[in-house]
C-alpha cells in the first residue's frame, strides 16, 4: 500500500504537472514494491533483470533514487523508470525474513499526468535509460521510433531536439532497428548518434558503408571545430553509389522481364567468350544487325555499359549464322588501356560531383533558414554577384527557375505547372532576413550553373568537366562555402572532387598574395 510523505501536495503536483515536468520538483511517495509492475511503455526491453550487485546493494541500504511510475486501472503502478531497481527491491523483500533484514518500501514519483500519454512516457523512459549504461542500441532505436510516432507535432519537435535528431528522422528509425546487433554495437561504440545510425541504415547495403562512415566520423572528430562535414560528404557518396546500384538492378530486372539474357562481364578463366556486339555483326547477306532485326535470334542478349544502358549482343554469332563486319581488329595498346582508365575516372568523378550537390545545398539551406545573422562574407559575396551580374546569373534569372530558391527558403510552390505564382508573393520579407533571401537567390543560380558536371569551354571550344575546369566564379562560390562551414564548427566541408576542382584556384590566390606582398 502506498504511503505518501505529503499526500495532498503529491497528488496535486502529479495531476497538474505538464508532460515535460521536472521530476525534481515533484514529491516522492512510498510504495510497496509488490504493487509495481513493468510499464508497457518502458523503453528497455533487453537486459531488464537486476544484476547481483544491484540486488545486494538494495538489500543493504534500499533503493536510494526514486523510481517513476504511472497509476494502472487495477490500482497497481507501472514503472517506466527504475524497473530494475524495483525488481531488486521485490527480491530483497522476498528474502528479508530468511536473511534477517527488514522489508522496505520504495520511493516513487507517481505520474498521474502521464496516464494515457504513452508516447511521452516512452520518451521519458528512453531518456532515462539512454543516459545510463547498458541499454542496447536496438532498444534505444525502437523506443525512439515508437515515442515519436505517437506524439503530436509540438511534442515531436521537442523530443527530437532532446535526442539530437533532425526533423523527420523518426520515420527512418524503424529501418535502423533492422540492423543486426553486431552492426549496431559497432556503430554505437564508434560514436554514432541516433541520427547517424538511422542514416547508416539507409545505405547499409552499399559495401563497406559502415567502415567508410566511421572513418568520416573520426575525421570530423579529429579536426578543429568538429562538425559533420566529412560525414555528410561520405554519406552523399554512398547514396550516389546506392542509386547507381539501384539503377543497375532496375536495368537487370527490365532485361529479365523482356526475357533477354544478361551476359557476364567476364567469362571464367579458360573459357572462350563467343559473344559479340551487334555493331560488329551482319546478316549472311551483309545487312547490319541491330536490336530490331536481331530480336528473333536465339542468341539475342545484352551487356550493360557504365550508365547501365543495354548494349545488344549475339551470344554466339557463328552458331546462329551471323558474319563479322569486315574490319581489321585493332590490338589493345597501352593507349587503349589509358583511355579505359580515363573513362572510369570520368564516370567516378561525374558521380561524385553530382553527389556533392546534396551536402552543399543542405548547408546553404541551414545558412538561409538559420536564426543567426548571415555571415558578412556571405552577404558581401551575394551583393557582388548582384552588382556585377555575371553571364551565368543573367541566364538563370532569364529562365525564371524558382525551385532551388523555394527549397532553400522552405517555401512550397504550386504542384501544378500551369499555376503561375510569383515567388515574392510566397516569401516573407522582414528586414532582418533580406540578406538571407538574397544569398539564397544567388546560391540557386550557382547551383543551377554547376548542376551538370559536363559543360562547354568557350575559349578552347571543347567539352569541359567542372571537376577539372572550374570558372573563377564557381571556385569562389565553393571556397566561400568552405570558409563558412569551417567558421560554423566544421558543419560543412568540401568533398574530395570539389577539393580537386578548387585546388588550382587556391594556388592562384596564393600567387596573387605573393605578388601583392612583393
Amino acid at each position: 500500500m502506498a504511503t505518501a510523505t505529503k499526500p495532498d501536495s503529491a497528488d496535486q503536483t502529479a495531476e497538474s504537472a505538464p508532460v515535460d515536468a521536472d521530476e525534481a520538483s515533484l514529491t516522492a511517495v512510498l510504495l510497496d514494491p509488490d504493487t509495481i509492475a513493468r510499464d508497457e511503455c518502458n523503453a528497455r526491453e533487453h537486459d531488464t533483470e537486476p544484476d547481483a550487485d544491484l540486488i545486494n546493494s538494495v538489500k543493504a541500504v534500499g533503493v536510494q533514487d526514486p523510481v517513476s511510475v504511472r497509476p494502472r486501472p487495477d490500482g497497481t503502478y507501472g514503472a517506466f523508470k527504475g524497473w530494475r531497481r524495483t525488481q531488486a527491491a521485490q527480491i530483497a523483500n522476498a528474502t528479508a525474513e530468511a536473511e534477517g533484514h527488514e522489508k522496505r518500501q520504495i520511493k516513487a514519483y507517481v505520474r498521474a499526468d502521464l496516464v494515457g500519454r504513452d508516447a511521452w512516457t516512452r520518451f521519458l523512459s528512453l531518456i532515462e535509460n539512454h543516459q545510463r549504461q547498458g541499454m542496447s542500441p536496438k532498444d534505444t532505436l525502437k523506443a525512439a521510433e515508437l515515442s515519436l510516432i505517437g506524439m503530436d507535432e509540438v511534442e515531436q519537435k521537442q523530443a527530437a531536439r532532446a535526442l539530437g535528431l533532425k526533423r523527420g528522422t523518426g520515420k527512418r528509425l524503424g529501418r535502423a532497428q533492422q540492423l543486426d546487433d553486431a552492426t549496431l554495437r559497432r556503430a554505437s561504440a564508434g560514436g554514432m548518434d541516433l541520427e547517424q545510425i538511422a542514416q547508416l541504415a539507409e545505405v547499409e547495403d552499399v559495401p563497406r558503408a559502415q567502415d567508410r562512415l566511421l572513418r568520416a566520423l573520426a575525421r570530423d572528430e579529429a579536426e578543429e571545430g568538429g562538425g559533420r562535414g566529412h560525414w555528410d560528404q561520405e554519406l552523399a557518396l554512398l547514396k550516389a553509389e546506392q542509386d547507381d546500384r539501384t539503377a543497375r538492378k532496375e536495368a537487370v530486372a527490365a532485361l529479365e522481364k523482356a526475357e533477354i539474357p544478361l551476359l557476364p562481364t567476364q567469362v571464367p578463366y579458360g573459357e572462350k567468350d563467343t559473344a559479340r556486339p551487334l555493331s560488329e555483326l551482319t546478316t549472311p547477306l551483309g545487312r547490319p544487325l541491330d536490336e530490331d532485326n536481331h530480336k528473333g535470334c536465339p542468341g539475342h542478349s545484352a551487356r550493360l555499359d557504365d550508365e547501365h544502358q543495354p548494349v545488344w549482343y549475339c551470344a554466339d554469332p557463328s552458331e546462329y549464322g551471323h558474319k563479322a563486319r569486315p574490319k581489321p581488329k585493332p590490338e589493345k595498346t597501352a593507349e587503349d588501356e589509358e583511355k579505359a582508365a580515363e573513362r572510369a575516372r570520368t564516370t567516378a568523378c561525374n558521380r561524385a560531383w553530382k553527389a556533392a550537390a546534396g551536402p552543399r545545398k543542405e548547408f546553404v539551406t541551414r545558412l538561409v533558414r538559420g536564426s543567426k545573422a548571415l555571415p558578412e562574407d556571405a552577404w558581401r559575396f551575394a551583393l557582388g554577384v548582384l552588382l556585377d551580374l555575371p553571364r551565368f546569373y543573367g541566364k538563370w534569372a532569364g529562365r525564371q527557375e524558382a525551385e532551388d530558391v523555394a527549397s532553400f527558403l522552405g517555401v512550397k510552390l504550386p504542384e501544378s505547372p500551369f499555376e503561375r505564382v510569383r515567388l515574392s508573393d510566397l516569401v516573407a520579407q522582414p528586414k532582418a532576413r533580406m540578406a538571407h533571401i538574397i544569398f539564397a537567390h544567388v546560391a540557386a543560380a550557382f547551383e543551377r550553373d554547376m548542376r551538370d558536371p559536363k559543360g562547354w569551354n568557350d575559349a578552347s571550344m571543347q567539352v569541359r568537366f567542372l571537376w577539372e575546369d572550374l570558372t573563377p566564379q564557381q571556385a569562389a562560390y565553393l571556397l566561400l562555402l568552405e570558409k563558412l562551414g569551417h567558421d560554423d564548427k566544421g558543419s560543412y566541408r568540401l568533398s574530395e572532387v570539389e577539393e580537386q576542382a578548387v585546388a588550382p584556384h587556391r594556388d592562384a590566390d596564393t600567387e596573387d598574395g605573393d605578388e601583392s606582398a612583393a
